[in-house]
C-alpha cells in the first residue's frame, strides 16, 4: 500500500445523477411504519407554530387596550389580566413545543435505526460480486456519515423547517390582512429573491452530494489501512499512508469549503433581501402610524409579524441546506438498497434428501470467469464427480482455479455455462440456507471475531451446548492452549484475533468447521499457518473430522494430501490430470513436477 498507488475505482455514488430533494421519497418505506406518531409529531407542530403566532396579537391587546383607562386600579387589573393571557400562551407554547421536540426526536432515532438494519441487511446477503467494487469503507461511511445527516434531519431540521414554514407564512398572512397594501409591494419583492435562490440551491446540493462522496474515500482508505496495520508497519508505510488519507481528507475539505462558501452566500442573499423587503414595508407602517392610520399596538403587532418572518426565512435557509444534504445521503442509501445480488434465491426452492453420511457432488462442464475480469477464465470445461465420503484434493499453481472450485459450489458466483449437483440437485435450485448448511469450510485465511474463543467456535453451530463446543475444540488440538489463557474460552481474543498467533486461529477455525459437523468438507489450506507438529497434530484431527464425509481440500503442501482418493490436478482452469498420488507420481506430469520440488525443499 503506496501513497503512489492508482485510486481506487469511482465508486457508484460519484457516477450516479445528482440528488434532489425528491431523493428523500427513499425515506418513505421506513416513515410508513410510524404514521400514527408522525401525525402526533405533525399536531403538536402546528400547535407550537400557531401559539407563537398568537403572542402578537396578544401583545396588541397589551397595548391598546391595557391602556385605555383613567382609573389606576382598573389599569393595573386590566395589565394584569393582559399578562396573565401573555403567560398562558408562553405556557402553552412551551408544552407544544417539548411535545413537539420529544416526537420529532424518537422518529429521528427511530427511523435512522431501522435505516442502518436496513442497509447493513442488504449488504450483508450482496454476492462476493458487489464488494468487487464497492469499498467496505465507503458502505461504513454510507452507514454512519449519511445515516447522521438523515437523522438530523428528520429528527430536527425537517420539523424546524415546517415549524418556520407554517409561522412564516402566518406572519405573511397577518401582514397582508393587516396592511394589505404595503404587503403587496413586499410580496413582489419576495418573488424575485425566491426565484433566484432556487437556481443556486442547486449548486449548494451539487456540492452537498460531491462533500459527501469525498468523506467515503476517506473512510474507504482508514478501513482499508486499519484492517492490514502489522503489513503497513511491516513496510514501514505508516507515513506514507498518512499521507494518503491526508491528501484524501484534504480533498474533502476543499470539497467542503466549496459547499459551506456556496451555502454561506445563499443564506447571505436570502436573508438580506428578505430583511430589505421586509423593512421597507415596516418603514411605511412607521409612517402611517405617525399620520394616524393604524394605532400603536397594530404597529407592535406587525413589528413581532415582521421578526417572526424573518427569522422564519433565516431558519428556513438554513434547513434547505440541511435538507440538500440529507436528499444526497438518502440517495447514496437507497442506492445501496436498491444494488442487487446476481444471485438470487430460486422462485420454488428444492429440498434436500435428509443426508446420513456424506454429499454427492458432481460438476457438469463448468465455464466461468469473474466479473471483474469478464475475458479471463477461471474455469474451462471443468467436469468432476465426487462420490460420498470421497476426498479429493485439489492441486496445482497458483491461479489454477482452485479456490474458484469452492466459491461456485458456495454459490457465491454462478457460473457462466454447466451446473453443479449436490445431492442430485441442481444448486440454483436450492435455497442458499439450505445449501450451506450442507457445507463446512475452513478458509486459508481464518476469520477471528471481536467476541470469546468460545462463541467464535460456536458460530459454526449457535445452538451448540459449551460441551460440544469443547469437544470441537479438543478435535482441532486447541483445546489445551485456549485452557491456557486468562480467562479460558471465555477470553476475548480482541479485533481479528490479535491475541492469537496464526496457527492458533486456523485451529479455531477448524473447530469451528467441526462443530457445524456439514456432510460436505471443504478445507482450504486449512493447516497453511501451522509449524510441522501442529500440522501433524491437526490433519489427524482433520482426518478423523473427514470420515463419514465428502471433503474437498485445495493444499498447495502436497504433502499433506498424499493419502486423498484422489487428486484433481488443475492448471489454467483446466483439469489436466486426476489419479492417485502414486498414480500421478508414475506419469511425471505436472504433480509429479510440483511434488518432485516441494519434497526436494523439505530435505
Amino acid at each position: 500500500m503506496d501513497a503512489t498507488l492508482a485510486s481506487p475505482p469511482v465508486s457508484q455514488a460519484e457516477t450516479a445523477p445528482k440528488a434532489n430533494i425528491q431523493s428523500l421519497n427513499g425515506l418513505r418505506p421506513f416513515l410508513r411504519p410510524y404514521r400514527v406518531r408522525i401525525i402526533l409529531a405533525f399536531v403538536f407542530l402546528v400547535s407550537a407554530a400557531l401559539t407563537t403566532l398568537v403572542l402578537p396579537i396578544a401583545l396588541r391587546t397589551l397595548i391598546d387596550q391595557g391602556f385605555v383607562s383613567n382609573d389606576p386600579a382598573q389599569r393595573v387589573m386590566a395589565l394584569r389580566g393582559h399578562f396573565l393571557a401573555l403567560f398562558g400562551v408562553g405556557v402553552a407554547l412551551g408544552l407544544f413545543s417539548a411535545l413537539r421536540y420529544y416526537s420529532v426526536t424518537w422518529l429521528g432515532e427511530r427511523i435512522t435505526t431501522d435505516l442502518k438494519q436496513a442497509v447493513y441487511g442488504h449488504v450483508l446477503k450482496q454476492s462476493p460480486e458487489f464488494f468487487e467494487i464497492t469499498r467496505t469503507g465507503e458502505v461504513l461511511s454510507r452507514m454512519s456519515a449519511d445515516t447522521t445527516l438523515i437523522q438530523t434531519v428528520v429528527g430536527s431540521s425537517l420539523s424546524m423547517g415546517l415549524r418556520n414554514t407554517i409561522m412564516g407564512l402566518g406572519a405573511l398572512v397577518m401582514l397582508v390582512v393587516t396592511n394589505p397594501y404595503v404587503m403587496a409591494q413586499v410580496l413582489g419583492v419576495l418573488v424575485l429573491v425566491v426565484i433566484p435562490a432556487i437556481a443556486y440551491g442547486r449548486r449548494v446540493r451539487k456540492l452537498s452530494r460531491a462533500s459527501q462522496d469525498r468523506l467515503a474515500d476517506s473512510s474507504a482508505i482508514a478501513a482499508e489501512v486499519l484492517n492490514a496495520i502489522p503489513v503497513v508497519q511491516s513496510y514501514t508505510a505508516e507515513h506514507r499512508e498518512s499521507e494518503r488519507f491526508i491528501e484524501a481528507t484534504a480533498s474533502a475539505f476543499k470539497t467542503g469549503v466549496r459547499r459551506i462558501r456556496a451555502r454561506a452566500v445563499l443564506v447571505a442573499f436570502i436573508i438580506s433581501a428578505v430583511t430589505g423587503a421586509l423593512l421597507f414595508g415596516l418603514y411605511q407602517g412607521t409612517e402611517a402610524v405617525v399620520a394616524g392610520r393604524i394605532s400603536a399596538g397594530h404597529m407592535g403587532q406587525t413589528v413581532v409579524y415582521v421578526i417572526l418572518l424573518l427569522s422564519s426565512v433565516a431558519a428556513l435557509s438554513e434547513v434547505y441546506g440541511d435538507i440538500l444534504r440529507a436528499a444526497g445521503a438518502t440517495e447514496r442509501l437507497m442506492e445501496l438498497l436498491a444494488s442487487q445480488s446476481p444471485i438470487q434465491e430460486p422462485a420454488q426452492p428444492r429440498a434436500l434428501p435428509r443426508h446420513t453420511g456424506g454429499a454427492e457432488v458432481e460438476f457438469k462442464q463448468l465455464q466461468f470467469h469473474y466479473p471483474s475480469r469478464p475475458h479471463q477464465a477461471a474455469l474451462e470445461s471443468f467436469n468432476l464427480q465426487i462420490q460420498p465420503g470421497e476426498t479429493i484434493a485439489l492441486v496445482g499453481p497458483s491461479g489454477a482455479g482452485k479456490s474458484t472450485v469452492f466459491q461456485l459450489l458456495m454459490r457465491f458466483y454462478d457460473p457462466q455455462s454447466g451446473s453443479i449437483v449436490l445431492d442430485g440437485i441442481p444448486v440454483r435450485d436450492l435455497s442458499l440456507n439450505a445449501l450451506r448448511e450442507r457445507i463446512g469450510i475452513v478458509p486459508q485465511e481464518s476469520t477471528i471475531f471481536s467476541t470469546s474463543a468460545i462463541e467464535n467456535i460456536r458460530y459454526g453451530r449457535p445452538g451448540a451446548t459449551d460441551a460440544e463446543v469443547i469437544a470441537a475444540a479438543k478435535a482441532a488440538h486447541a483445546h489445551d492452549f485456549l485452557e491456557r489463557l486468562p480467562e479460558g474460552y471465555q477470553t476475548y481474543l480482541g479485533e481479528r484475533g490479535v491475541r492469537l498467533s496464526g496457527g492458533q486461529r486456523q485451529r479455531i477455525s477448524i473447530a469451528r468447521a467441526i462443530l457445524k459437523n456439514a456432510p460436505l468438507l471443504l478445507l482450504d489450506e486449512a493447516t497453511s499457518a501451522l509449524d510441522t507438529e501442529s500440522e501433524r497434530a491437526v490433519q489427524a484431527a482433520l482426518e478423523e473430522a473427514m470420515k463419514d464425509r465428502t471433503t474437498l481440500v485445495i493444499a498447495h503442501r502436497l504433502s499433506t494430501v498424499v493419502n486423498a482418493d484422489r487428486i484433481v490436478v488443475l492448471d489454467g482452469g483446466r483439469i489436466v490430470d486426476t489419479g492417485t498420488h502414486a498414480e500421478l507420481m508414475g506419469r511425471n506430469g505436472l504433480y509429479a513436477r510440483l511434488a518432485s520440488m516441494q519434497f526436494e525443499e523439505a530435505r
